[in-house]
């Protein structure tokens, strides 16, 4: 089979070479069963040769900087509107959001709620005057009123840590979703999604880049479309008879139950299920959910690769436009992953979902397997094949449009702005744009191998707390406080960014050996009393079911205990976490916010003072827009 797949691979020109990876690596372990893969193959073949060919067309129109960081300003609100939604709906969005409402019921669509609700704050305060003001990057934006090269210089720093954050959950979601679904090693699949994200941004630059997300977000809004579709139609599209039957679900209630523990035992089946769709079985503390929100709802004005896309539109109108398009789409699908989560927890059941993937991020792919019929149909795999594609593109799409944002702070902002005094000629711009692309791309390859095994969803809120720690505060602090000057963009980013990643350092996200060893002991010291039990002659039978089940935990836990022997702390030295909660938004972006306002007060910078009123007339009419970084 291997073989004859080769030689078809062979045929179709450009495919082969995209897909031989895939094919050589395959493993006879996987969610497909080996006479499906054929499918799977040939449906992730047809869309990465699209995404090819869409770059192979760029390419040919990609020769100066405007055209490599910005697409020549010629893309049209709708299609940034849909562009955006493809650099902001990740594999957080479809595959982790998922993956957690499955898992976790009403606290996973909170995600959803945050991220959506984010894109009020992009409207109504960033879209317009970064478009007139800036030109390629966060650091244009910064440096308008400010000291250029310090400006650009944080500024880079800090697009370079966000995007790293966000990397990191994509090449993982990639890696997962490759090697749940065909068994190829994690570290092989994440080399693929890297091989092709460059391929998108060295050759194709924005345009590429931009095309790409539009042609994935279209294809992820039509998969969650179809899924929701197939999930909600036995129940006749009733919201309440679909509600009813998650919560009367045997498997959602079994889940409830583990979630809750001890306290599950004085709860009635009906309370258990009704549980689900209420808040506290994740986010248990509701300081730590309001922080995360804090998090979620500001970090996208300052997530450096959103900040990029109004820079590749001709005015602020269409700036504007594009913004209203990307809430409406984005809108839509968040809505889905509710349905999509659910109708997994129901279909598929936490502990399938589980088995395939701790964190969940296999949810919505297997659900599309259910739906189409089953593990043993064509039709479930070839469904499956689909939308396990398109989140593959989705992951490659935003890893691009990351890549394109670090490499643009690399190469515009450091090497033009800092280093070359922004007397670099446009072919020497956009070799240093590519080759910083190339330098991302493998550090970002090698740090989705090193993240194996994290939710993605829970990393891209670590992103989102330092974008609104570190960048926010100065862009409308620049933007909107005539007394804002270097001083205090410089302190502002570094406290906030350093704050938001201390605290995270010291929170329940590590991981504390202690606290595992003694987990794996617990589940040893229960479940080999369990067992006893169970293998006594006379329940042998009866208990067949749960003495593989209770191997399988021993054997965990016995690994768990294996693999942190003789290990007592933290990355960071500590034995148990400092601060308690799991995202720091709710202290760090106040800190950036601060210390923005005290480092202006402290500073005094006569540029700033001076360039006030142009920033102020040309940020609320876009006059002279295109010269905005020639100051």
């Amino acid at each position: 089979m291997q073989r004859f797949l080769i030689r078809c691979l062979a045929a179709v020109p450009g495919l082969g070479v995209a897909l031989l990876p895939v094919v050589v690596f395959a493993a006879d372990t996987g969610a497909v069963a080996p006479q499906y893969r054929i499918l799977t193959f040939l449906v992730f073949g047809a869309i990465i040769g699209l995404t090819l060919y869409i770059t192979f067309w760029a390419a040919k129109y990609t020769h100066s900087t405007a055209e490599f960081y910005a697409a020549g300003r010629t893309v049209s609100g709708l299609q940034n509107g849909w562009a955006i939604a493809g650099d902001y709906l990740s594999a957080a969005s479809f595959l982790g959001i998922a993956g957690l409402v499955s898992l976790n019921g009403y606290d996973g669509f909170m995600y959803s709620v945050g991220f959506l609700v984010a894109f009020i704050t992009v409207l109504l305060v960033i879209a317009e005057p970064c478009r007139n003001i800036g030109k390629y990057t966060l650091g244009d934006i910064l440096a308008f009123r400010n000291n250029r090269r310090t400006a650009k210089t944080v500024a880079a720093f800090s697009t370079i840590t966000v995007s790293t954050f966000y990397l990191i959950a994509q090449m993982v979601g990639g890696g997962v979703l490759v090697k749940t679904l065909i068994g190829i090693d994690y570290e092989v699949s994440v080399v693929v999604v890297g091989v092709l994200m460059l391929s998108y941004v060295v050759f194709g630059g924005m345009k590429a880049t931009t095309w790409v997300q539009i042609v994935k977000a279209a294809l992820l809004v039509l998969a969650s479309t179809l899924l929701v579709f197939f999930v909600w139609a036995p129940y006749g599209f009733s919201m309440p008879a679909f509600l009813t039957a998650v919560v009367s679900d045997e498997k959602v209630i079994g889940r409830v139950a583990k979630l809750l523990g001890d306290s599950a035992s004085n709860m009635t089946p009906a309370q258990l299920g009704q549980r689900f769709l209420e808040p506290g079985l994740l986010l248990k503390d509701p300081l730590d959910q309001l922080s995360l929100g804090m998090a979620l709802v500001l970090g996208t004005a300052g997530l450096p690769h959103i900040l990029m896309r109004f820079f590749t539109v001709p005015t602020a109108q269409a700036a504007r436009k594009s913004v209203i398009w990307a809430m409406i789409i984005i809108g839509g699908f968040y809505v889905l992953t509710l349905f999509l989560g659910l109708g997994a927890a129901i279909n598929v059941g936490a502990a399938k979902i589980s088995a395939f993937d701790k964190g969940g991020n296999m949810a919505a792919p297997l659900l599309a397997q259910f739906v189409g019929g089953g593990a043993d149909s064509i039709l479930g795999n070839l469904f499956l094949a689909f939308v396990a594609a398109v989140a593959f593109a989705t992951i490659v799409a935003v890893v691009a449009g990351l890549v394109l944002a670090s490499a643009s702070a690399m190469a515009h902002d450091i090497y033009v702005g800092v280093i070359r005094g922004d007397h670099a000629t446009p072919e020497e711009q956009v070799r240093a744009a590519r080759i910083s692309a190339l330098i991302v791309g493998v550090v970002s390859i090698g740090l989705g191998i090193m993240a194996k095994g994290q939710n993605v969803a829970h990393l891209v809120g670590l992103a989102f707390a330092v974008a609104a720690s570190s960048n926010l505060p100065a862009v409308v602090m620049t933007l909107y406080w005539k007394r804002c000057n270097t001083g205090g963009v410089v302190l502002g980013m570094v406290v906030g960014a350093v704050t938001a990643i201390g605290l995270v350092m010291v929170s329940p996200n590590m991981t504390y050996p202690l606290e595992k060893i003694a987990a794996a002991n617990n589940v040893l010291q229960e479940d080999q009393a369990l067992l006893t039990t169970a293998l006594a002659p006379a329940r042998q039978a009866e208990m067949s079911k749960n003495i593989e089940k209770l191997s399988k935990e021993i054997s965990a836990a016995q690994d768990e205990l294996k693999k942190y022997e003789g290990q007592t702390t933290s990355l960071v030295g500590l034995q148990a976490p400092i601060f308690m909660m799991k995202n720091p938004g709710i202290v760090s972006i106040p800190a950036g916010f601060l210390c923005v306002i005290i480092g202006s007060l402290l500073f005094r910078d006569k540029r700033a003072e001076e360039m006030w009123d142009e920033l102020y007339v040309r940020q609320n009419t876009g006059l002279q827009a295109e010269s905005s970084a020639s100051h």
